[in-house]
């Protein structure tokens, strides 16, 4: 069986995709669901492989994208967390008709650090990939405290993540790994240059997987978008601070209202 988890609820007359990052599933989006879900018609996903979305290997990115935007509305606001949001921005490459607007949180076009560029070091995704054969449950919540240090409720949100990933079944080694895989080797710096649409990219201060200076980057190299950093989160802001993260959601939406 493999088809792609897929739920739409709530009332609003904009449609918002939501796709999560690695190793985890669409229950991330619970804390703010609930506030979006006035607002806007959302489409909570489970990435093929991860969470309810079972009966997929080990994707490119390209696969992903493609597989995700099958289901999905004509037309919609996407929002990629992590590795989410190479997910999303694939889309918005590959239909951008279909792309009304594409928001990035806490992701880089290139999560791998190289010359002139921050990122997390080859060796961390390398060490991740090789902890992976091993124990992999143990290996997928240290990459999840990673996401959470620094912040005033890190341990809390920890917590959080921790059991939003033991509530489904576990990805596969596989899948794992493929998704660090894309972490590792995609790059689309050069291509979202061409991305004509509403951008806006969220950021948080704290964050030790995407650094801040990548929003600094961004918006001297694509100037058409707008970030915002939100200054005491880490990796999940909507998770430490959902008020503010919907807040930044709906004044995008005031926008494209008035366009």
């Amino acid at each position: 069986m493999n088809d792609i988890w897929w739920q739409t609820t709530g009332e609003g007359n904009c449609h918002l995709v939501l796709l999560h990052g690695w190793g985890l599933n669409a229950e991330v989006w619970r804390c703010i669901s609930q506030e979006l879900s006035s607002h806007f018609t959302l489409h909570l996903v489970d990435l093929p492989g991860y969470g309810r979305s079972q009966g997929f290997g080990a994707l490119t990115l390209d696969e992903m994208a493609r597989l995700v935007a099958s289901r999905a509305p004509e037309r919609a606001i996407w929002l990629g967390w992590s590795l989410g949001g190479l997910v999303a921005s694939q889309v918005a490459l590959n239909a951008p008709s279909r792309v009304e607007a594409l928001v990035t949180v806490a992701s880089s076009p290139c999560f791998q650090a190289g010359d002139d560029w921050p990122g997390i070091k080859p060796e961390v995704l390398s060490g991740f990939q090789r902890q992976l054969s091993d124990d992999f449950q143990r290996t997928v919540e240290r990459f999840l405290a990673l996401q959470t240090l620094g912040t005033e409720t890190a341990r809390q949100d920890a917590r959080v993540l921790k059991s939003i990933v033991l509530a489904q079944q576990m990805p596969g080694a596989d899948v794992l790994n493929g998704g660090l895989e894309i972490l590792k080797t995609a790059d689309l710096r050069e291509a979202l240059a061409a991305w004509q649409g509403p951008f806006l990219r969220l950021y948080g201060r704290l964050d030790g997987l995407v650094p801040r200076k990548v929003a600094a980057l961004l918006d001297a190299r694509w100037p058409a978008s707008d970030s915002r950093v939100f200054d005491k989160a880490a990796h999940a802001p909507f998770i430490s601070h959902p008020r503010e993260f919907c807040d930044a959601l709906l004044a995008l939406k005031a926008r494209l209202a008035n366009r």
